[in-house]
């Protein structure tokens, strides 16, 4: 049996399901988890202002509000434009058939054994089912997340996008559309915990024809009708796995051929990126110098991901798989209703297909998120900090990353920036080259919440301090009562004799 075939399993055993619900609340009370809120509260015009708001209800925006909440700041909102059970990829655009990470990672755990994903699969399917696992598939990955958001009682709205990020005298205005209508937010904080796709979007080379849109062509990342390609041919610009998942899926789908045209004569062969895990790169890499982190990075981006060989077999099961190495793209148009492809490499040519895929990631780039309207232009990028590095370690496409601060916060260009940009925390696939993959990939999602919690908490205890300090003047607990030596309030103390 192939090992990514999913084992057959019963539906999720209700009982163990709230034994396991049962030991979470034990293991919280034990840990006097949450503790009660410490943060004054703070009104503007006599409206509430949330202390910290969380943009995505995925595996970031859980491990971010979670470790709030865990820290004495529950007064946050966290919003999610999807619908329930659709948040992040995994549901949707993700199409490989498991995680690339190993089942024994143990997720958005808040260091407590039985939030951990095994402890949630054991639960709902039994410890032989645990042992068959081979790797977590995607759609049970979403049912542990859903879980964590119910029994951490997160306070998740969902269908609400925020379209707009703007100061407000020391505050920061959201703007956010939901099915009921606009509505505007006060926060002091904000975390976006947007994934991939949420720090520029997604790259689209500027040799595609953007006329190839939407009917002849879809980004890889996008929502595909694959049934509606049934006896097409596919053409996949790409050689990541994001290329071998989309091609895998479309002939699973009853596509009738796909092509990938892939630039590299070599895939690449090791996984550098696993490589650059563990608690060393995850709690010590942001404290790099600027100049030593940058050759890291540059170091990291070219050895590239190799696809996992889970998907390269995958891909090879399937008859109309066809790859083509040492091809790159020149161009792709429209003509009538087919895409002509134009390669180079050894045999220069056009080909047609009836659909384009283009697998070519992500972008990251504050200047395309929309959402920070006129603040993008004020966020610090590494081009700002890396100097008059030689051209050899130059690389335009993460030089736009932004710089983040040790608490994942945006980082001024110059003197113009408006001080609310620092109250921004940019929990997404953006904070890599500042602080590697703990906000990107699932091993260091726990690390990611713990660190931008903690500097919350931090700059509002700094922020509050002075209604902190009066709040312990004005504490009056008397520890004596029922002591012989209880003086009551206001009663002078007795001489000494």
């Amino acid at each position: 049996m192939n090992q990514t075939t999913r084992i057959a399993t019963p539906p999720p055993n209700e009982a163990g399901l709230a034994a396991l619900e049962a030991q979470v609340a034990r293991d919280l009370e034990a840990l006097n988890l949450p503790p009660k809120n410490w943060v004054p509260p703070m009104l503007r015009e006599g409206v509430p202002v949330l202390d910290v708001v969380v943009i995505g209800a995925g595996m970031n925006g859980i491990a971010a509000a979670g470790s709030l909440i865990f820290k004495g700041m529950p007064n946050i909102a966290v919003l999610e434009a999807a619908s329930p059970g659709h948040e992040g990829p995994w549901c949707t655009t993700a199409r490989m058939d498991t995680l690339r990470s190993p089942k024994t990672l143990p997720g958005p755990c808040f260091g407590i054994p039985s939030l951990t994903f095994r402890a949630w699969y054991v639960a709902s399917f039994g410890e032989k089912s645990w042992e068959e696992l081979y790797k977590i598939f995607n759609r049970t990955w979403q049912e542990y997340l859903t879980w964590l958001q119910r029994v951490l009682k997160l306070p998740v709205t969902h269908f609400s996008r925020v379209t707009r990020i703007e100061p407000a005298d020391g505050l920061l205005r959201l703007t956010v559309e939901h099915p009921d209508g606009t509505r505007h937010v006060l926060a002091r904080r904000l975390v976006m915990a947007t994934g991939r796709a949420g720090a520029g979007g997604l790259d689209l080379p500027g040799f595609v024809d953007h006329a190839l849109f939407p009917d002849l062509a879809a980004l890889a990342p996008q929502p595909i009708d694959f049934e509606a390609l049934r006896g097409k041919s596919i053409g996949i610009i790409g050689g990541g796995a994001s290329a071998f998942d989309n091609a895998a899926t479309a002939l699973e789908r009853g596509a009738a051929r796909a092509d990938l045209y892939v630039r590299r004569a070599v895939l690449p062969q090791v996984n550098k990126g696993r490589g650059s895990t563990g608690p060393h790169f995850h709690n010590a890499l942001d404290a790099l110098p600027p100049d030593v982190k940058w050759k890291l990075h540059v170091y990291l981006y070219d050895q590239q991901a190799p696809v996992p060989h889970e998907t390269v077999h995958r891909a090879l099961r399937q008859p109309g798989f066809h790859i083509h190495l040492s091809t790159p793209t020149k161009s792709a148009r429209r003509e009538g209703d087919a895409v002509v492809v134009s390669v180079g490499g050894a045999e220069p040519r056009e080909v047609r297909h009836d659909y384009l895929i283009v697998a070519t990631g992500f972008s990251v780039n504050p200047m395309q998120v929309p959402e920070l309207g006129d603040l993008a232009p004020h966020v610090q990028r590494w081009i700002d900090v890396i100097g008059d590095v030689p051209p050899e370690l130059r690389r335009a496409e993460i030089e736009t990353f932004p710089v983040l601060g040790p608490g994942f916060e945006l980082q001024p260009r110059d003197g113009s920036a408006p001080p609310e940009l620092s109250r921004i925390h940019l929990v997404n696939y953006g904070a890599h080259l500042s602080h590697g993959g703990i906000a990107s990939d699932i091993p260091g999602v726990v690390v990611a919440g713990e660190r931008v919690a903690d500097a919350i908490l931090r700059s509002l205890f700094l922020e509050e301090f002075p209604a902190i300090r009066q709040a312990l003047v004005e504490y009056d607990e008397p520890e004596l009562i029922g002591t012989p030596f209880y003086v009551p309030k206001n009663q002078e103390s007795p001489s000494d004799t």
